[in-house]
């Protein structure tokens, strides 16, 4: 459901106390704020964590929403904050855990899903999954969830020219890496081939 007549008379409904209405509202939105959170947070339980965070805030929110605005950007801007504030707080979580540990040894780096991921590296996916989370933000609302750039620059509440330098950066850095990718293990796939 793309029409936004339709979301407006659904948070109109939601706002009205329609528990029905809101259920509407999340069954057309649920797709996209799935597939969106999925990619970012790969931990099923998260992810569901996550979402169950984001239909709360949407709900809390809806009497502040501006009808005269999409709502699908607006949703979206829900979905990357509260994306965000998962990742803001693993990372302070994990810092916690390294502090309270007191590791002073060096890390040793196992490069053992990096060989995988070369091997398997045929997917776009995978290159995406790569990226900075800045690129990764407008790759996934642009070509994984269709939106266009203007509302991107909406959702992520950025300038037009920068969400258009993201995407550009982001396509070429994935470019780069398949380059570097293909070089290097091309000979890797002949050896499986040749089995």
């Amino acid at each position: 459901m793309n029409h936004s007549s339709e979301y407006t008379r659904l948070i109109a409904l939601s706002l009205d106390g329609s528990l029905n209405a809101f259920g509407e509202l999340y069954e057309a939105t649920i797709n996209d704020v799935y597939k969106t959170v999925y990619f970012f947070i790969r931990e099923s339980s998260d992810a569901e964590d996550v979402i169950q965070e984001i239909y709360i805030q949407v709900y809390r929110s809806l009497e502040k929403f501006d009808v005269s605005r999409p709502f699908r950007p607006w949703l979206m801007g829900v979905v990357m904050r509260q994306i965000q504030a998962h990742r803001r707080k693993n990372w302070t979580h994990i810092r916690t855990l390294k502090k309270a540990e007191q590791i002073d040894q060096a890390v040793v780096y196992d490069f053992s899903s990096e060989v995988v991921n070369k091997v398997s590296n045929r997917s776009l996916l995978a290159s995406v999954d790569r990226l900075p989370y800045k690129l990764k933000q407008v790759v996934i609302l642009h070509y994984l969830n269709d939106y266009t750039q203007e509302e991107i620059a909406a959702t992520l509440d950025i300038p037009l020219g920068t969400v258009k330098s993201r995407i550009h950066s982001a396509l070429q850095k994935m470019r780069k890496k398949q380059k570097i990718n293909i070089l290097g293990i091309g000979k890797v796939e002949d050896l499986n081939e040749s089995r």
